[in-house]
């Protein structure tokens, strides 16, 4: 039975270096979007299978906590690893201006290695005091608001080139294509809202605080609008229009996220279906941001890069 494990996992890491090799001859960029949606899948597995294993390793457990914290326990183990192993990639990458440089190499090729070094960060990490955790957790929480702004940043490029492009075209089919865009995403931010106020907002009780973040995210998404068509702005209305519905979903999470045993989460009695159909969610937005992100600052041409940035 060892030996057949032994054989499996043998085969996997020969497949997985095998495609991550294939797609780093295009893209070395692809490869290692790969293995960050990988380290997002062995989170969301150890999420859900993880917790009884922590609870035997003596360094980890404590008699005072619940599942959950079992369960964050793992995600942000898994997710120090990976940190930890991107930034130390992108600290040897300082400097490389072209790629006759030597380093280049490294990250374009040593799949295997790679691979290797991110388990062993990985499984290090299981290894580290709960103090460690907790300070990465703190520090987290700040990189999580970061990214945040890197995703509105993300997506402002998104729907710039996107309006770039259809305006190019320069006929009238194509600029009806835009406003009716623009105002389906408009409809679907407020119908979006409407159904927020539905689900955190309860007759009989005083849920202030959840009305006044679904309120500013409505006066918001109406505010930039008007700032897109002020003539002083000469802006467009498909970017401020997505930008909207994306208000929308990071209210929906962040409402969502209230216990649930708190009168205003109208959500409690489906807890497990929007608890997963959220993660779902945050997991295929986080992997398409940092694909596009990644994609697009291969090209000097981007704002997402300096000029002096090297092209794949």
């Amino acid at each position: 039975m060892s030996c057949l494990a032994s054989c499996c996992a043998a085969s996997t890491c020969g497949l997985c270096s095998t495609v991550a090799s294939g797609i780093s001859r295009k893209s070395a960029r692809l490869a290692y979007c790969g293995l960050f949606g990988l380290s997002l899948i062995v989170s969301w597995i150890l999420r859900e299978v993880g917790a009884p294993l922590l609870e035997k390793l003596p360094w980890i457990k404590s008699s005072n906590q619940t599942k959950t914290w079992y369960q964050e326990q793992a995600v942000l183990r898994v997710s120090l690893g990976n940190f930890l192993f991107f930034a130390i990639l992108a600290l040897i990458m300082i400097g490389v201006k072209d790629q006759n440089d030597r380093r280049d190499s490294w990250h374009h090729g040593g799949w295997i290695a790679k691979m290797v070094i991110w388990i062993l960060l990985v499984i290090l990490m299981f290894f580290l005091p709960n103090v460690v955790i907790t300070v990465y957790e703190i520090l987290s929480k700040f990189g999580a608001g970061m990214f945040l702004l890197v995703q509105v940043i993300i997506l402002l490029d998104f729907t710039h080139s996107w309006n770039d492009a259809w305006v190019e075209k320069d006929e009238q089919k194509w600029y009806i294509a835009l406003l009716a865009v623009s105002i389906g995403c408009y409809l679907l931010a407020f119908a979006f809202s409407g159904i927020l106020f539905i689900w955190f907002n309860p007759s009989g009780h005083d849920c202030g605080l959840n009305v006044f973040f679904i309120v500013m995210t409505m006066v918001l998404a109406f505010s930039f609008g008007i700032i897109a068509l002020h003539p002083a702005v000469n802006g467009s209305l498909l970017p401020a229009s997505v930008i909207s519905v994306y208000c929308a979903y990071v209210c929906y999470t962040g409402l969502s996220s209230e216990p649930r045993d708190y009168v205003c989460n109208g959500l409690h009695n489906k807890a497990s279906a929007v608890s997963l159909s959220t993660l779902i969610l945050g997991m295929l937005t986080t992997v398409l941001s940092v694909i596009y992100s990644a994609l697009r600052a291969g090209s000097s041409t981007t704002f997402l890069s300096p000029p002096s940035s090297p092209k794949a």
